[in-house]
């Protein structure tokens, strides 16, 4: 079983940037990939990007890509969410997890807030 733990969301202004963390823990041998989603109130949880654990591919919505980047640092089991240019639409509450057949293994969350 993997543990994952996200850190780093806060209050930004839009057009403003933040690093989002996603520490994984446990057994960490069945994943082929680590993943980041979101969720606005009201709102399904949506795919954000993800990257492949071994290889270092990255995959992205539509909605963030060329201002959203992914990337990992295995050595320290961590996965990393760069967001540029904020905007109001990207406040959520965003979520890790790692994908062996499906997604899973997801995380508490952190809250990113865009004021406008």
């Amino acid at each position: 079983q993997v543990q994952l733990q996200e850190s780093g969301g806060g209050l930004v202004q839009a057009g403003g940037s933040l690093r989002l963390s996603c520490v994984a823990s446990g057994r960490l041998d069945n994943f082929n990939a680590m993943g980041w989603f979101r969720q606005a109130p009201g709102q399904e949880r949506q795919y954000v990007g993800s990257i492949t654990w071994r290889r270092g591919y990255t995959d992205y919505a539509d909605s963030v890509k060329g201002r959203f980047a992914i990337s990992k640092d295995n050595a320290k089991n961590t996965m990393y969410l760069y967001m540029n240019n904020l905007r109001s639409e990207d406040t959520a509450t965003y979520f890790c997890a790692v994908r062996n057949m499906d997604w899973g293994s997801w995380g508490q969350g952190t809250q990113v807030t865009v004021a406008s």
